[in-house]
């Protein structure tokens, strides 16, 4: 007689294997969503500051980035019209914090009053900084 399928007890022994090998994969996953995600939202927000820098030299005018950092959202301005809104929160689930509500660029591509604004990106277990200095450099 020929035997087809597998016994019960050789599907629990499987199905047992397969969840102590998920309970020590789906940490590693969720540190590298949280990783993905932090490093995603602050290349997103150095984009916007370098943009914003730009388009004060381009435009001759200053121009202002605000940090909105109770709904993750960061604007660029230029006067009363928004340039560029990118919701950080909303695309990557993470939380902002920083030591300014916002900077301006003059026309010469420099921020007004700042001595370094420093903005940091938390996702889960992982926190990414980004650091930007008067002149308009930016690290992370």
């Amino acid at each position: 007689m020929t035997r087809r399928g597998f016994s019960l007890l050789e599907l629990i022994v499987v199905l047992t294997l397969m969840g102590i090998l998920a309970a020590f994969a789906l940490p590693r996953f969720a540190t590298a969503r949280d990783r993905s995600a932090a490093r995603s939202a602050t290349s997103d927000l150095a984009a916007a500051l370098s943009a914003a820098r730009h388009s004060a030299i381009l435009r001759r005018a200053p121009v202002a980035v605000v940090l909105d950092t109770a709904h993750g959202i960061v604007q660029v301005r230029a006067g009363s019209r928004v340039i560029f809104r990118r919701e950080l929160r909303a695309a990557y689930g993470i939380v902002l914090t920083s030591n300014r509500d916002s900077l301006v660029y003059d026309p010469r591509g420099l921020g007004y009053g700042l001595a370094n604004l420093t903005v940091t990106v938390h996702s889960g277990s992982i926190v990414d900084t980004l650091t930007m200095s008067r002149l308009g450099r930016v690290r992370w």
